[in-house]
């Protein structure tokens, strides 16, 4: 496959447009596209119409990826698609040579295995070595964590993609407490995060002045919205955003910060401490094992905290204590027949 990186832009910025259904492109628009990508990428356009038909040639060839590509008459013009919804080239699979540059990025990435800041390095070397068989040996011996039934991994290079090309989405997803609940909205993407094998778009909606949070497998349709103008995120960033909370969800501004002592088992104690909940965790009493975090509580800490069953109590502060004691008795009374008059627990 040619390394040439101005070819790479077009063919992405072609694919895309094969693709999408909702509109026609005609050669004019294909050309259009291409610039604007170049554009974007290098600061730089300048395609020609014979290269544009060159780039289709190729992308349509063996050597290419044998795209089904469809050229619909309207009138005395011809518009492009793929014949199948789906196709993207994208989704072939690696070239010998893409494989050979695969290789080659990793013995780059290679060089930066072992620097203390780079630890990250180790995880994205292995999962490509792995995931595309780039190692000598053929034995499945390792195992990445991931849900195979988990909803929604379709959609996030297109949001990705939005969030980098400015565009504004229209998503229609299902409601969390009501799943027959549909909802469409209008919304700038500015973030991506996964959290918990899961993925989480951060957008803007203009609407409510305010950022969303969806779940990438609640979403049901997601389309580019052409009419309207981007809004670029100009204050928050992100890094510090989550600063204070375990997962993604951000409470309301009335909750503040708290700091939250817990108390575990001496089972527990050994995995906590070697695998902090939260960045702020720190040890307050080793001999009785208990740890202090300062976090805003959200519906994920909850979770954690209820995960842990016997092997964790809440020690302080007392109002945070009584909400997960609530929570516990109410679990209680699902499993446990409660009579009348024996409905206090201690």
């Amino acid at each position: 496959m040619p390394t040439n990186k101005n070819a790479s832009i077009r063919y992405q910025a072609l694919d895309k447009c094969f693709r999408d259904f909702l509109h026609r492109y005609y050669i004019d628009d294909l050309i259009e596209k291409c610039e604007e990508a170049l554009l974007y990428y290098n600061g730089i356009g300048g395609v020609s119409r014979r290269q544009i038909f060159e780039d289709i040639k190729f992308m349509e060839s063996e050597t290419g990826w044998s795209i089904p590509l469809e050229r619909r008459k309207d009138g005395k013009k011809v518009y492009y698609r793929y014949r199948y919804s789906d196709f993207s080239i994208n989704n072939q699979p690696l070239t010998d040579e893409e494989a050979q540059q695969l290789r080659t990025m990793i013995i780059t990435l290679s060089r930066f295995r072992g620097l203390p800041t780079n630890e990250w390095v180790e995880d994205v070397i292995s999962n490509l070595e792995w995931r595309f068989k780039l190692r000598r040996k053929s034995e499945n011996i390792i195992g990445f964590e991931q849900n195979e039934q988990l909803r929604g991994l379709n959609w996030l290079s297109a949001i990705i993609d939005a969030a980098s090309n400015h565009q504004v989405l229209r998503i229609k997803y299902s409601n969390y407490k009501n799943r027959e609940l549909e909802v469409t909205v209008v919304v700038h993407p500015w973030y991506v995060k996964q959290y918990n094998n899961r993925w989480f778009l951060m957008a803007y909606n203009a609407d409510y002045n305010s950022i969303t949070n969806f779940a990438l497998d609640r979403i049901l349709d997601l389309q580019i919205v052409e009419n309207v103008q981007f809004i670029k995120n100009e204050d928050i960033d992100f890094e510090d955003y989550f600063k204070d909370v375990i997962g993604v969800t951000i409470p309301k501004p009335e909750v503040t910060k708290q700091r939250i002592i817990l108390q575990f088992s001496e089972k527990q104690y050994p995995y906590v401490t070697s695998k902090p909940m939260h960045h702020s965790q720190a040890i307050v009493n080793d001999e009785e094992r208990t740890i202090a975090i300062e976090v805003r509580p959200n519906y994920e800490l909850e979770q954690q905290i209820l995960s842990f069953g016997p092997d964790v109590e809440v020690l302080a502060p007392d109002s945070y204590r009584k909400y997960i004691k609530e929570k516990i008795i109410n679990n209680y009374k699902k499993y446990v027949p409660v009579q009348k008059g024996c409905t206090d627990i201690v």
